[in-house]
């Protein structure tokens, strides 16, 4: 399992949501047709949490990009393709239709869901390459009723899990170990 998937699990449970890591999404052939992906293996998404409270089904993609200059928002706005291709779901409007409808299918056939759940697309980023990126982003998501939390965001989930009483969670005790005092 991916360290920051883990480290986005464990907010998100934290945060009420049940929470599985690398869900496969089991496209029929017709619906690889419609995404032009006719002999694509099944879909993969980094992190699906469910809030029963709200019958609200969570796809969140996750990118630390820590080490790198970090999410841009020309990989949104259609100006760098190069780019854009990291962000399948979010810049291919029928694939997105399609992968997320399938998912939801699959978990309410499955008895994992409540029938007919409000679906929302998230990215999580631990890095943004500038302040007007990030501004542009959370226009940009906003306008598409889809979730981002960046650095600022992770941040503010870490400091409050330090806060919080002894869990044996490698996530908890790192956050306690850098972020008290």
């Amino acid at each position: 399992m991916d360290a920051f998937e883990s480290v986005v699990s464990e907010i998100l449970w934290r945060d009420g949501y049940w929470v599985q890591n690398a869900v496969k999404v089991e496209l029929t052939k017709e619906e690889k047709v419609e995404i032009g992906r006719p002999s694509s293996p099944r879909w993969e998404l980094d992190v699906v949490g469910y809030s029963g409270k709200r019958n609200e089904l969570l796809v969140v993609e996750c990118k630390s990009y820590l080490d790198s200059p970090g999410v841009a928002h020309k990989a949104f706005d259609g100006s760098d393709q190069r780019t854009a291709n990291r962000y399948k779901l979010f810049n291919e409007e029928t694939l997105r239709r399609v992968v997320l409808n399938r998912l939801s299918l699959q978990m309410c056939e499955s008895g994992l869901v409540s029938k007919k759940p409000k679906t929302t697309l998230a990215l999580v980023c631990g890095k943004i390459v500038s302040e007007q990126d990030r501004q542009l982003l959370r226009a940009h998501f906003e306008e598409r009723g889809w979730l981002l939390w960046d650095d600022v965001w992770l941040r503010e989930k870490l400091k409050l899990m330090s806060e919080g009483g002894y869990e044996n969670s490698p996530v908890a005790v790192v956050s306690k170990l850098l972020l008290r005092g």
